[in-house]
Parts: C-alpha cells; structure tokens; sequence
C-alpha cells in the first residue's frame, strides 16, 4: 500500500475548505476567536482569578469575533466593531440592572429583541451584530446578579473588546472585494465594447473586422450573463442590505436592462435623421460604463470623470429630442399648406402623421438606451459615494445625496416596514416574543443555566414553524453528539486540566468554522464540547455540565417550536405572494401616475397638477418589503417550490414597471404641456391604455395570490391604435407647430406603454409555475386591506 505525500493531503484538505467556505469568511472567524477566547479566558482564570470576567471575556470573544464580521474598508470596520464594543457595554449594565426582577428581565428582553431585531431594516450594521448584541444581553438579563458585579463584567467584555479590535486589525484581515461588483464592472466594459463596435459598424468603419464585430457581441452577451448568474448565486441572507449593496443590486437590473435594449435596438441607418444623434448617444454612453467600471473596481477613490461624462450624454439626449421635434410635420399644424401649396387632405394628414410616427422608433430606442445608461452611471456614483461615508451615516443608513437629509433614508425603511406585510416586522416581533417567553421560562424551571435555555432560542428560532422544528432537531442532535464527545474525553482525561486547555482552541476552531461549512448540527456540537471544556476548566463538575446542556437546549427549542406555530408559521413563504401582488399593484399605480401627469394633462378629466412622488414612494417600500420577503424566503431551509429562474423573472417584472415608471417621468420633465385648447379630450388614449395596463397587473398580483385566474396577456396594445396618431395629428392641428417636443413625448410614452405590454408575456409563464399553493396558499388581503397575523 503506498502512502500519499503530505503535499497532497494537504491540498485535499485546502480544496474541501475552499469548496465549503469560498471567501474564508467562516475560517477567518473561527481563526481570530481561537487564537484570542483561550488567551484571555487563561489570564482571567489563572492571573486576575475571577470567573466572571472569565465568563464575559469568553463569551465576550464569541460575539464580537465568531458571530459578527462587518463589511467595507478595514476603517469601516474598525469603526462599526468598536461601535458594538460599546453597544455591548451598555446591554451588560442594563441586563444585569433588570436581572434580579423577573418580570423586568422579560420585559426588557422583550424590548431590547424587538428594537434590535427591527433596527436591522436601518442598517447593514446593526443587522450584522444583532446576534452579538442579543447574546451579550441574554447573557447579563438570565444570570442574575447584583450591581456590584457589573465592573467584573465590563472588565471582561472590555477585554474581549480591545482583543477584538487588534484582531479585526492585525490578524488575517478581510479584503474589501465584492465579486458582484466585479462582474458589473466587467459587463460594463463589455457592453461599452458593445456600444463602441455598433457605432463603428453601422457609420461603415471599413478598419472594424467583422470577426471582431461578432465577438464584441458575444463578449457583451457572455458578460452580462455571468452577471446574471452571479446575482442568482449570490448568498442571500436574511439580513440587511448595505446602501452600497442595495444600490449593487439595483445596478445589476441597470445593466441587464441596458444589455436587452441594445439588443432589441434597430440599426439607425445612413438616410434616418437621427443617426448621427443615435451614434453619438451610444458613444456618449460607452463613456459612462468604461468609466463607470474603473469606479465600480476602485470605489473609494473618488472622480470627477463619470459626472463629467453623464453631463456629456445628457446634452447628447438633449440633441436628440431637438431633432426629433424638428421632423414633426409642420403640415398639420393650423392652417399650413402642403409643399405644392394644397390644403392637405384628411387621409395626407394621417399618412405623414403615421410617417412621423414612425420615423420616431430609432431615436426612441437611443433616448432609452441613453436614459439608462444614465442611470447606471448615477448608480455607480451612490455606489462610490456609499463606500465613502462617514461612520455616522453607515450607521443610519444615510444614502449619499438624499435629499431628505441623513435619516431620511432610515425614517423610509422603518416607515416601509411597520406594515403586517413585512417579513422583517414579523421575524422581530417572533424573536422578541420567543426570547422573552425564554426568559419567563428558564427562571420558573429553575434550570442551572437559565442563558442556555435563551440561546437555545436564539439559536433555533426561524422564520417558519417548519425550519425552526427541523432546527430544533438538528440543535439537539448536535448538542447529544457534543455531549457524548465530551463525556468520551473527560473519561479519558479526568481532571487533567493542561490537557483541556491545550483541546481547548482547537474545540473553538471547530465550533467557529463547522456550522457554515459542515452543518448546523456539527456547529451545536463543537459549541457543546467547548463548553464541556470551559466549565471543567472553570471547576472539575464532570461530563454532567453536558446533561445539563441538552436539557436546556430542549427547553430552548421546546420555546422556539411554540412560538413558531404561533407566530406567522409559514414564514416568509406565506409573504412572499402578498408581497408580489402588493409590489404589482403599487408599482402598475406609479406608472399610470406617471403617464397621467404627462400625457394625462391633456386630458379634459385629468388634474396636471398630480404629481407620481407618492405612487413612486410607495411602489419603493412595496419592493423593499418584497426584497426582503425574497431574501428571508431563500435563506429558509428545504425545497424551493418556485424555481428560482421563475421567482427572479417575477421579481424583475416589478423592478421593470418601476424603471419605465421613472423613465416616463423623467421624460416629462420640463415640458409644461399647451393651454386648455390643446385638451383633447374627456380620456387620451394614453390615458385609457395605462388604465388598462393597471388594471391586468391589479388581476395578475391577485392571480398570484390565489384571488383570481391569471390574466391573458394582450399582444396587441391599445397604444399603437390609429386613435393615437389622431390624438397626435388633432394636438398639432390645436397647439401649433411648436409643439413638436411635446408630441415626441407622447409618441415616445406610446412606446414604453408598448414594451409594458410585451412585459406581460413574459410573466404569465414563470406566474404559473409558482401557483398560489407554491407562493402561500392562503388568498391575502388585497393592498390597502387589513393584515392579520396568520
């Protein structure tokens, strides 16, 4: 039999780590806490003899470097883990302050989950260390304690504080690389290439290989998939999103967007008006995403290149649209004369305004393709921007230029979610429920170790009665294997205490790194043998402190069962269905708002003063509650009964209603419309067509829902009826010839109306497969009803 070389276990043993854990994150976690934990839990034992700064300092090293790695430059976060450092001192005092009165202890471990748990939705960083927040209260409010106690405590903690700072600094710091952001930036340049090589094509560049014409194709086509499929496989966690990670995430469907036009773009050609205009605007956007790549890759420095290169493209945009306006036919304007000096006919009129029309679609397509790549590089610039924000304004949340001011931004995201809709107000409200009910319990069992029965919740408690039993499960059968493991060694060992403290970091290392790349179960029982280890060490009590464990543990998952079935038991696959159709409904009212404010003022029945903000706003907080419904639903266990393609393609088509919704507002500003001559009537057909459009996403979001069939698509838009180029030829007739830009902006309207139209095909399919069953199968409240808990 031949032996392997060392070399090559080695690299059997690397391959697995980095297959289980990509980004090391786990590692490095499990990494700084064993090689800090030992070390001052040794010095408070052994030099300060004192137990209970030993508890807090051990403990303390678990909250602050197992359970939490916060995100950003290495002085983001520094500045976020002395945060928590403090943080936790004040939960410490404040814990053991309400220890010694039981229905004090509940009460405040009732108030502090809930506003922890629900701060989350303000920042990534209280999301991040809402855990470690949690457990260094449940730690101070279950071990009761008199005053005199919280310096040894705080003595502890602060400890385990500045440990934790030179080990975020110094030990294996974690790079600042976000590959989604990566792939962006390299979509970006490919569809710049893309841009650049279309420009060249279509002027008749004889230097362009059509070889090399091809492969920018490609290229652009296979970069932007990778991204696609990047975003897919991102690992979702039902946490937060940063700004800087919201605004990612937002910039992925920019590009994706943007990568569908350019596709579905016409070739402008030599004899078209607006070719020279088109080309310019695609050149002017290929500015935009190289730039906007080199940001993307060095966030932190910032530029003045991309706001140089937007201004650039938006008086490219504003070109286009004079020029559009110039080709509107003066001929029906008043009482003009054809060319030959003849009154045109009624059928002249409507051939040259359906000439017109027409000869619209190109310079369409490059208003839209520039309209977007502005959008991208706006995005780019939050996401620059986000990377540089002060500490205080990473806390809140602020969103670089908000014009609301610094806690704008969090007074929108908790205003999004005190709603019964949101997973995140359920899941709060869950844990502070379920923790203090923990509480209540562990002090009238008189268990040992009453801060086990409340991390036994903690630890157990999900967002579903069905994943929080099958946790439960798993926490107990960890914790029995642990137990056996400890009892196996102590056996071995006895009382030799030197040996317990040489396993002991190596206990630590696999109670840090088994759960995220073993199993849940694997990480209960590292955590149960090291804690055999730590009270043996603490005082020779035996392999009974393990019996202790696992009746606690039950205790604790007994608690979480409960207030699983209570609480909302069907999770966030419940809200997931009602958080579509709410995001639907919401978002098809922001895009008739936005038509209406612009074409509808020419609508005898409509009120030009109606402005789409608040539609927008809350088409927002619909998707941001959604978001986090889809995030919470993919990061609860088992199956998936949508497919994730499916569940993707539903959640784009409400990100696409937002995006044209912005775009046709944004393509009305500054036009201030004509006098009440140029009204045209009780309804334009605009008007009428975006009703319509509202009212088949109204039934499509209850069709998800199980309140109704699934709408039929129409394939033919009531837009592109003759009626409307009678609206634009009467318009022109009334308000004259200078109302050229106006009627660009109407024909322009009747294109997105068209491309929401042909939206509609492309979700009745994916909205099958996710049936009502799949998505929640009790029918929900329609939008503006009241919620119930379930």
């Amino acid at each position: 039999m031949s032996l392997r070389h060392p070399f090559a276990i080695g690299g059997d043993v690397a391959g697995w780590v980095r297959r289980h854990d990509p980004n090391f994150m786990a590692l490095r976690r499990a990494t700084r806490t064993a090689i800090v934990m030992p070390a001052l839990f040794a010095f408070c034992v052994e030099v300060a003899d004192n137990s209970a700064m030993a508890t807090y300092a051990a403990f303390g090293s678990i909250a602050l470097l197992m359970l939490v790695d916060f995100s950003g430059s290495l002085r983001a976060r520094l500045q976020a883990q002395a945060w928590l450092c403090v943080t936790g001192a004040v939960l410490i005092g404040l814990g053991t302050l309400t220890s010694q009165t039981l229905w004090l202890s509940v009460l405040a471990m009732g108030v502090v989950a809930v506003v922890v748990l629900f701060s989350g939705v303000l920042s990534s960083v209280i999301a991040s260390a809402a855990t470690s927040l949690l457990l260094v209260f449940i730690l101070s409010t279950a071990e009761a304690g008199p005053v005199a106690i919280i310096p040894d405590r705080l003595a502890g903690w602060g400890l385990a504080s500045l440990a934790s700072l030179v080990a975020v600094g110094l030990f294996w710091p974690a790079h600042n690389r976000d590959p989604l952001r990566l792939a962006a930036a390299t979509a970006c340049r490919a569809l710049a290439r893309r841009l650049r090589a279309d420009v060249a094509h279509w002027s008749g560049d004889d230097t362009l290989d059509p070889v090399a014409y091809e492969g920018a194709i490609e290229t652009a086509d296979q970069a932007t998939d990778a991204l696609h499929r990047g975003f897919l496989a991102a690992p979702w966690r039902p946490t937060g999103l940063s700004v800087t990670s919201r605004a990612t995430v937002r910039l992925v469907d920019e590009i994706l967007w943007l990568d569908t036009l350019v596709d579905q773009a016409a070739r402008p050609t030599e004899r078209s008006a607006s070719h020279q205009y088109d080309c310019r605007i695609r050149s002017s956007s290929a500015a935009i995403l190289d730039i906007g790549a080199d940001e993307l890759e060095s966030p932190s420095i910032s530029t003045s290149r991309l706001g140089e290169a937007r201004e650039e493209l938006a008086i490219a945009l504003k070109d286009l649209t004079h020029n559009a306006t110039s080709g509107a036919p003066l001929s029906l304007g008043g009482d003009a004369l054809t060319p030959n000096g003849e009154v045109p006919s009624e059928r002249g009129r409507e051939e040259e305004t359906i000439r017109y029309v027409n000869s619209l679609e190109p310079s369409f397509r490059a208003q839209e393709i520039g309209f977007v790549a502005s959008l991208v590089g706006a995005t780019i610039d939050l996401v620059s921007a986000a990377e540089r924000r002060s500490w205080f304004d990473t806390m809140v949340g602020a969103v670089p230029g908000d014009p609301t001011g610094r806690l704008g931004a969090a007074r929108e995201s908790a205003a999004a979610h005190l709603n019964w809709r949101s997973v995140w107000l359920h899941n709060s409200l869950r844990g502070a429920a379920g923790l203090a009910i923990a509480v209540l319990i562990a002090e009238k069992t008189g268990v040992q170790h009453a801060f086990w029965v409340i991390l036994g919740t903690l630890s157990v408690l999900r967002s579903s009665a069905v994943n929080t039993g099958a946790n439960a499960l798993r926490a107990l059968l960890g914790t029995a294997i642990g137990f056996i493991l400890g009892a196996v060694l102590l056996v071995g060992v006895g009382t030799n205490v030197t040996v317990l403290w040489f396993l002991l970091p190596v206990a630590i290392l696999v109670a840090g790194f088994a759960p995220a790349a073993i199993s849940f179960a694997a990480g209960q029982a590292g955590f149960t043998f090291t804690l055999v280890i730590l009270w043996n060490i603490l005082g020779p009590i035996g392999w009974r402190v393990g019996l202790y464990r696992i009746e606690d543990v039950a205790i604790g998952c007994a608690v979480s069962v409960g207030v699983g079935l209570f609480f909302w038991p069907r999770g966030a696959a419940s809200a997931l269905g009602a958080t579509l159709r709410e995001a639907y409904v919401t978002s098809a009212a922001f895009l008739s708002a936005a038509v209406i404010h612009g074409a509808g003022r020419f609508d005898r029945g409509s009120d030009p003063s109606t402005s789409p903000l608040t539609e927008g706003t809350n088409a927002a907080a619909a998707s941001r509650r959604l978001d986090d419904a889809f995030r919470t639903y993919l990061g609860e266990r088992g199956s998936k009964p949508i497919p994730l393609a499916d569940a993707a393609t539903l959640l784009r088509g409400v990100v696409s209603l937002r995006q044209t919704a912005d775009a046709i507002v944004n393509l009305w500003e500054g036009d201030a419309g004509h006098d009440e001559a140029a009204r045209t009537g009780e309804a334009s057909q605009l008007s009428k067509e975006v009703r319509l459009i509202e009212s088949w996403y109204d039934n499509f979001g209850a069709a998800l829902t199980g309140a109704g069939e699934l709408p039929v698509p129409v394939v033919e838009s009531l837009a592109l009826d003759p009626s409307l180029l009678d609206e634009v030829d009467n318009y022109l007739r009334v308000a004259g010839a200078d109302a050229g830009a106006t009627a660009v902006r109407l024909v322009w309207t009747k294109d997105y109306l068209g491309a929401t139209r042909r939206l509609e095909e492309t979700l009745v399919g994916p909205a099958r497969a996710a049936s009502p069953r799949a998505l929640g199968s009790a029918v929900v409240p329609a939008a503006g009803e009241a919620g119930s808990f379930e």
